[in-house]
């Protein structure tokens, strides 16, 4: 699981890249490169945690019990929920909403979660577990 954390991680990475080529282009291609940033590094670390999960508002749901269990910032799983409704429109419904992109604020949060994958132990995932 830890080379596929790796390269979800570096999949954020190549993404954040992406949209600063993109930057004030398209709505629907801003918003979805953002989602896809940051919805590829929050499952880079559920990768590291050896959680699979196909399923985006499952995803969030893991998140947020992340957050919960002090792993991720506060925040995170709202960030996702807020810009994954703003893919959802811009991409599927051509609603054209403008999108607020922060590339420093984006790759800040890649780097943090990059950090938290390289430095979460198997006893720190263990306890979290048996907490539930």
């Amino acid at each position: 699981m830890k080379i596929l954390a790796k390269e979800y991680l570096n999949s954020a990475e190549e993404t954040l890249l992406i949209l600063k080529n993109i930057t004030g282009k398209s709505n629907m291609w801003l918003t979805t490169t953002k989602y896809y940033c940051e919805y590829f590094a929050c499952y880079a670390l559920l990768m590291r945690l050896g959680i699979k999960s196909e399923i985006h508002d499952c995803t969030i749901e893991i998140i947020r019990f992340l957050e919960k269990n002090g792993v991720v910032e506060k925040g995170t799983a709202t960030m996702l929920e807020n810009d994954k409704e703003l893919r959802i429109d811009n991409q599927y419904y051509l609603k054209n909403r403008p999108v607020d992109i922060d590339y420093n604020a984006l790759r800040d949060f890649v780097l943090r979660i990059k950090e938290i994958i390289n430095t979460i132990t198997n006893e720190r995932i263990e306890e979290m577990i048996l907490s539930g």
